[in-house]
């Protein structure tokens, strides 16, 4: 199953946007998320990466949004940070001989990329903006 990088990635997000500007510690976003703040800083690298986030470094650094809410699109966050693996992966290799085994994957591959496509249309019909409108 998918991991856990887009909740993790929409919380710093939304948390950042909550700050209006204001530089963030990666701290105060693991208490938020309850998570250890090495992570938090291994999706603000992501994030920065991707132009979501900037952030300031030493003392009474953090990190702040690098453009405005409104202008963040909620799928182009989760192919920044997703799992290429949306609905698993089976670890064995089905039987070549048989007639269900040797055709099964590729229809998985069509059945996930499908599923895949519907996730990102409904996340890019969103924006940040959108999301953190429902916290006020």
């Amino acid at each position: 199953m998918n991991n856990s990088r887009f909740p993790i990635s929409l919380h710093i997000l939304t948390l950042l946007d909550d700050a209006k500007g204001a530089v963030v510690s990666s701290e105060y976003l693991a208490g938020s998320i309850n998570i250890n703040p090495v992570l938090v800083r291994k999706e603000i690298m992501n994030l920065r990466k991707h132009g979501f986030v900037d952030s300031k470094e030493g003392k009474g650094g953090g990190s702040y949004l690098a453009k405005n809410a409104i202008d963040i699109n909620l799928g182009e966050v989760y192919l920044a940070v997703r799992n290429h693996h949306l609905l698993g992966q089976s670890k064995n290799e089905p039987n070549p001989k048989c007639p269900i085994g040797r055709q099964i994957n590729q229809h998985l591959d069509t059945l996930y990329s499908d599923a895949e496509s519907a996730l990102i249309k409904n996340l890019s019909s969103q924006t940040l903006a959108d999301f953190t409108s429902k916290f006020q």
